[in-house]
């Protein structure tokens, strides 16, 4: 499937973006999903495994998924100019693959089944990936250009970008190799060092405003009060953590907290996921071989806990949600520098003022309390997503993400 190149379209125009754009970024996404089910097929990676990941999903079951969502929200749903008001539970028109829901629904199988599940071959879920698509341009060419009109294509847009990093996450986890994934990630940058960043007290506006496309987690804005804070210009480094490891970081129960020395104990870990050696330079597993990371890469596959306790060792914190997305705008152009790793923060993941669900995703609530806020992006993010105002999160004990970390003054 043939489309022009527009995964550099800024994030801010994407969220506004009319059908021409939109059609094309759809294209776009397609065709980036396309391709990592076919680097999974050229590997061989297997569908079925005796200990799944338990928080990833098989590529295959993956790959329908998204052809399946598009396709619920946008040709099945006939409420779908209604937008926001639509009615989650309304009834669909029938899928143009039979076994598409008992399938691909998330609700009709837990993750666990999705390994074992006698799926549809590589062929026949790409032939349905292409005819959602179509059918799904066909009815965007017709549609009015109103954020109503627009907000399942946008939604289908923004989830599909989603789960392309969830492509590169299990890629990782299983290994697949670099000739497989050629050209589907962009090569880890090695930024140069730059001092930490002070900024005022502000009041500032988390959250996003109304208009266009806005994910639930991010409504809505709010005023919130920040004090005077010094924030560093870029996530930590790997020269920066070996540090740490060198000094006994791992040992020293002082430096985590309760829940993060018992995952220590269990899980064993004296560096983060991936790394096979750090003395005498840092040695990765990436892309199924051995790398030599620079020492001015950010870290990538930590845990929070990990970069909690860093931040201990060092005298400094992780930063709140609220200081990260200040010095994101206000720091562009004094050196701030973000989107190379996903960045864990201090704040637990809780809902903004006026918070709903989506009515695309109604009984999948993030983890509010539980998990922790994450900024910025990774090179497994597609640009389109990387916006100042997204919120990520995950479990604290996840360090399969493209994840890092940076600090702040105490």
């Amino acid at each position: 499937m043939a489309g022009p190149d527009v995964s550099i379209a800024d994030a801010r125009a994407m969220r506004r973006a009319g059908r021409e754009l939109l059609s094309l970024a759809l294209i776009d996404a397609r065709n980036h999903t396309l391709r990592w089910l076919a680097a999974f097929e050229q590997a061989h990676a297997s569908t079925e495994a005796a200990q799944p990941p338990t928080d990833l999903d098989p590529p295959l079951w993956l790959a329908g998924h998204i052809g399946w969502f598009q396709e619920y929200w946008t040709s099945r749903n006939l409420q779908r100019a209604r937008g926001t008001s639509a009615q989650a539970e309304a009834t669909r028109l029938a899928s143009i693959l039979p076994e598409a829901d008992p399938w691909f629904d998330p609700q009709a199988v837990t993750r666990p089944a999705r390994w074992t599940l006698e799926l549809a071959d590589g062929a026949a879920l790409r032939q349905y990936l292409v005819d959602t698509l179509e059918a799904t341009l066909e009815l965007l060419s017709g549609s009015d250009e109103t954020d109503d009109a627009l907000y399942f294509f946008r939604a289908a847009l923004h989830h599909e970008d989603q789960q392309a990093e969830r492509f590169a996450v299990l890629a990782q986890v299983v290994d697949l190799d670099a000739q497989a994934q050629r050209g589907l990630l962009p090569p880890p940058v090695t930024p140069g060092g730059r001092d930490p960043i002070g900024f005022p007290a502000t009041r500032w506006s988390l959250g996003s405003e109304p208009g266009g496309f806005v994910v639930d987690i991010e409504k809505w804005a709010h005023a919130v009060s920040v004090p005077e804070f010094e924030i560093d210009a870029q996530p930590v480094t790997w020269g920066q953590f070996v540090e740490f490891v060198d000094d006994g970081g791992y040992d020293d129960d002082r430096l985590w907290n309760a829940e993060g020395w018992d995952w220590l104990q269990q899980t064993g870990r004296r560096s983060p996921r991936y790394v096979e050696q750090l003395h005498g330079g840092v040695l990765v597993r990436r892309e199924g071989r051995f790398v030599r990371v620079p020492l001015a890469q950010p870290v990538c596959h930590a845990s929070w806990y990990e970069a909690d306790a860093w931040c201990r060792w060092a005298g400094r914190r992780l930063p709140a949600e609220v200081e990260w997305e200040a010095a994101a705008h206000q720091g562009a152009t004094r050196g701030f520098r973000w989107g190379d790793v996903w960045e864990w923060t201090a704040s637990t993941l809780r809902p903004y003022p006026g918070y709903a669900p989506d009515v695309w995703h109604p009984l999948s609530p993030p983890r509010f309390g539980a998990d922790k806020a994450m900024r910025g992006g990774s090179r497994a993010t597609t640009a389109r997503l990387k916006h100042a105002k997204a919120r990520g999160y995950a479990a604290p004990h996840r360090d399969d993400l493209f994840a890092g970390f940076r600090s702040c003054a105490p």
